[in-house]
């Protein structure tokens, strides 16, 4: 049997931990002069409401080694043959690198796991990782082994394509989860900025004029870039508003030839720490490594402007 953990950021929903088996270990949020642990002490909505309110700006703190051996003991316990264990980007959180010290912990306590405990480095945040665990659980369940698995994994992680606006770059800048350059560039755009992932970061992307735009951005980017035969389902994150998501499912839906699952899951309290709120995300799988970047999207959208004036 294969146990899969992971971390508070993943920002599955708890009905997707609970069906399919998924221990969670939760990073801490200190808010004023009070610690929270993500998912169990304090809800996303309860953050939300008092987020605009707060003096100071909320900080998260990663799992301990001793959070994750607690799981991976369990999991022994519990009778599971093999441990694969699922972190955010190492970019921008250090739950990776409490995960593989509580590996090597494990493994000098039972060396006989040292070749079926796996810990992954996902270079994704929020729903991206949780895209992965998903994918691994949904494999799991189809019956591919342990090895099969993480060899997906470890070889298409990088094609999860990310896509994230915000409302308000400041949460961002202030955490470190947007390098230096796209935060200097964002804040010149003074629009609603659009960022993926590269080498493990935030990076901006494309800038749009109001949420329609962000809408169609995230549409006609998917239909760009979408690897059809590895996005089995595709999910939708969102912070303080559900309509936003809600609206960008059914743009898919209609503009789309997409027949999988589509799931709308809010960003947790320590993804939401640094996104503020307002934000939206999509994650779906890429095919090949295409260039994203400002100049590129610039160009592109010029060009789709070139050809509908042409069709008029």
């Amino acid at each position: 049997m294969i146990k899969i953990v992971a971390d508070s950021t993943c920002d599955l929903s708890d009905e997707v931990l609970k069906k399919y088996n998924i221990d969670i270990a939760p990073l801490t949020i200190n808010i004023g002069d009070k610690d929270y642990r993500d998912r169990i002490d304090i809800s996303p909505d309860e953050f939300y409401g008092m987020i605009e309110g707060l003096d100071t700006e909320p900080k998260t703190a990663m799992p301990s080694p001793t959070e994750y051996l607690k799981f991976f003991n369990q999991a022994i316990q519990d009778g599971h043959t093999s441990i694969l264990c699922i972190c955010m980007s190492s970019g921008t959180s250090g739950a990776y690198q409490s995960a593989v010290l509580a590996r090597s912990y494990f493994v000098e306590e039972h060396p006989a796991y040292a070749e079926v405990i796996h810990v992954v480095d996902s270079k994704c945040m929020s729903h991206g990782s949780g895209w992965l665990i998903l994918k691994s659980a949904k494999m799991r369940a189809a019956g591919a082994s342990f090895e099969e698995i993480v060899e997906f994994i470890e070889s298409k992680k990088t094609y999860v394509k990310h896509y994230l606006s915000v409302d308000d770059l400041d949460h961002l800048i202030r955490s470190g989860r947007l390098s230096n350059a796209s935060a200097f560039v964002g804040k010149l755009l003074k629009l609603k900025p659009i960022m993926t992932m590269k080498n493990g970061k935030g990076s901006i992307v494309a800038k749009e004029r109001g949420r329609k735009r962000v809408l169609e951005h995230y549409v006609s980017e998917y239909i760009r870039r979408n690897d059809p035969d590895n996005t089995d389902f595709m999910i939708i994150g969102y912070t303080s508003d559900i309509t936003y998501a809600e609206n960008l499912k059914l743009k898919l839906e209609k503009d789309t030839d997409f027949q999988g699952d589509i799931y709308i899951m809010q960003m947790g309290v320590a993804v939401g720490t640094h996104v503020g709120l307002g934000a939206l995300s999509m994650f779906f799988m890429e095919k090949g490594k295409q260039r994203d970047n400002i100049l590129i999207n610039e160009v592109h959208g010029l060009a789709e402007l070139k050809n509908h004036l042409l069709r008029k």
